[in-house]
């Protein structure tokens, strides 16, 4: 059976995990994974998480399987947490969601409905965009297209040519990937303005946007990150919602998310709904219940919510503060350089915007870690290592 197997390559992020980890250097840097760390490395468990895990224990009184949309309560949380309590299309019955393990399962699942729907249907994705959602969408059936969003050379989007290239190209039907805030890979995001310019054309032209976020909270705040989508779902009959709770609840490794779609009328929602929960039957059957059940017992707790929403905050002015601090300290010692973009935008990552050559230097000669693309994690940076960090850059420069 195996014999015509061959063996593929790790996955980059992956392969730069294990060198790290095997690296004896004291002053190694990981900045490749895209995981929150504390400013002493370490990925931490959220105390409102540790609370809420603490009820649920308590409280859970079967292991019976929770359905194939999943978690009620969650369903219901994380739509409002999403699209905000009066989002119209909340209002009208037009949503229709399913938990989903992570926001990967969210985005193949949303890839296989589309592919139900409308066999080969054609997806836009920026370029860059993150590098899992190629296969995501391409093993789900979908033709990918890509639309320029980041202008290398200013170090910011490219918005008239993201504009120019979906009006030209794009046809009734196809669908869009947007990045709610946060781009991973370049941290630029798409100010209001914008968002409604994509809306208007995606209105115009009959497109329709799928919205992958996975940093609520972790840009602006949490209703600032999510205003982009909100009033794309509002301007549009159709929409897909991908959504994460691995960053801002801080859940990685329970693998929890879900997926939204926002159809013409409670009738197609409905319809939907029903597809989504097939389609997962024929996948991963029943949805597992621990993730789902620490954020809806977080998000139903008023307490809770307000403990957590505070922890979000402290984690997006950590970040927010490494990036300025990133700044002065490169600034400082690249004689020529400016790296002031990187202040300007948002979440965990930022390109670097240095060539492969020298990232592969910086991994070799100093063991800092980042992708080929540059791509950082700011938050593996933190008062110890920024300037070592900071001087190895300069040295590759």
């Amino acid at each position: 059976m195996f014999e015509s197997l061959q063996v593929l390559p790790q996955d980059p992020i992956l392969g730069l995990m294990g060198q790290f980890l095997k690296d004896d250097n004291p002053n190694k840097v990981d900045l490749g994974v895209g995981v929150y760390k504390t400013p002493t490395g370490e990925t931490p468990i959220l105390a409102s998480v540790k609370a809420a895990e603490a009820r649920w224990m308590d409280a859970e009184a079967t292991k019976s399987y929770i359905g194939g949309p999943g978690h009620v309560v969650y369903n219901s949380e994380m739509r409002k947490l999403a699209l905000g309590e009066s989002h119209p299309a909340l209002l009208a019955n037009r949503v229709a969601s399913i938990q989903a393990p992570g926001g990967c399962g969210a985005l193949r699942l949303g890839g296989e409905l589309i592919n139900r729907a409308k066999p080969g249907a054609t997806i836009w994705m920026s370029n860059p965009t993150w590098a899992n959602h190629v296969p995501l969408f391409g093993e789900a059936g979908l033709n990918i297209k890509e639309y320029p969003y980041y202008d290398r050379g200013t170090c910011s989007v490219a918005f008239a040519d993201m504009i120019a290239t979906l009006e030209r190209d794009a046809q009734l039907g196809d669908v869009v990937l947007l990045h709610a805030c946060c781009h991973n890979p370049c941290g630029a995001d798409l100010n209001l303005e914008q968002w409604a310019q994509v809306a208007d054309l995606c209105v115009e032209k009959g497109l329709v946007p799928f919205i992958d976020m996975a940093y609520q909270g972790f840009g602006v705040g949490l209703d600032e990150d999510a205003a982009g989508l909100r009033l794309m779902g509002e301007r549009v009959s159709e929409m897909f919602l991908s959504v994460s709770c691995s960053k801002n609840f801080g859940l990685y490794r329970e693998r929890i998310g879900l997926l939204l779609v926002i159809a013409e009328d409670s009738h197609k929602a409905e319809a939907a709904g029903s597809q989504l929960i097939n389609i997962a039957r024929g996948i991963w059957s029943m949805p597992p219940a621990h993730g789902a059940a620490i954020v809806a017992t977080i998000l139903e707790s008023a307490e809770l919510t307000e403990q957590w929403q505070g922890e979000v905050a402290e984690m997006r002015n950590r970040i927010n503060g490494l990036r300025a601090q990133a700044v002065a300290k490169l600034n400082a010692v690249c004689s020529g350089a400016d790296f002031g973009f990187i202040e300007k935008e948002f979440g965990m990552f930022s390109f670097l915007g240095i060539t492969p050559e020298q990232v592969a230097r910086l991994k070799d000669k100093f063991s800092i870690y980042m992708v080929g693309s540059s791509r950082i994690n700011v938050a593996g940076l933190n008062d110890d290592n920024m300037n070592y960090f900071a001087e190895s850059v300069a040295k590759v420069l």
